[in-house]
């Protein structure tokens, strides 16, 4: 597959402004609301935020969260941008990333217990809160050699969310990003990925959080 450099490098404000520091918030402290207006977030939001309406500050937490994915997630391809800028903006949680360069989401699902879960490690693995789940474009870039439908493509992640589910683990989807501007891309591959954005976009069991990155980073259809 192609160096997706320069996509890895915008992935970054892009999560941001989807806001996963404060859906992490909003979900284990329970304020829905907390959100401050915008240019007021403190620096390290995820930690420094308490339940709106409470009189005593809230005790601080740290997470730790693994991010699976391809080479946008894969520091190793220059990728992971979007996980330095959250370690910047929450410093003392942890994001650990599990990509790897040209994975489909196939590759990744035999992989996620022993990377994400630490089944098999011997407790080399921390205990992770949340798991950030992004790929699909290997696949789509791969409908024609190796057989990949939006079908499988959703089986596999299916499987992903529900054993991260299964363990306690908070699962984030996020959006395939927009990626037109590459050899592979035609017809049916950009309508591959229409069909799984618009299924990621309706929050498929069990994930509880969906990251929509694609508007962010699109410059035209």
């Amino acid at each position: 597959m192609a160096d997706w450099r320069r996509t890895a490098e915008r992935i970054a404000p892009a999560v941001a402004i989807g806001g996963v520091c404060f859906l992490f918030v909003a979900s284990l402290i329970g304020a829905p609301k907390l959100m401050p207006d915008v240019g007021q977030q403190p620096s390290n939001a995820l930690e420094s935020a308490s339940p709106m309406g409470s009189a005593a500050a809230t005790p601080k937490k740290h997470y730790s969260l693994a991010a699976i994915g391809d080479s946008l997630t894969d520091k190793k391809s220059q990728g992971g941008k979007y996980l330095e800028y959250l370690q910047e903006r929450c410093p003392k949680s942890r994001f650990d990333s599990w990509g790897k360069g040209g994975n489909m989401v196939s590759q990744m699902r035999k992989r996620f217990a022993r990377d994400v879960l630490g089944e098999g490690s011997n407790g080399a693995r921390p205990s992770y809160s949340h798991v950030i789940v992004l790929g699909g474009i290997a696949d789509i870039g791969s409908n024609e050699t190796a057989g990949r439908t939006t079908d499988k493509i959703q089986a596999d992640l299916t499987a992903m969310y529900r054993a991260a589910h299964d363990k306690g683990i908070n699962v984030i989807a996020l959006t395939i990003p927009p990626w037109g501007g590459f050899s592979e891309y035609n017809d049916e591959r950009h309508r591959m990925m229409t069909v799984m954005n618009g299924w990621l976009r309706k929050k498929p069991e069990p994930v509880d959080h969906v990251i929509d990155i694609y508007p962010k980073l699109v410059c035209n259809e």
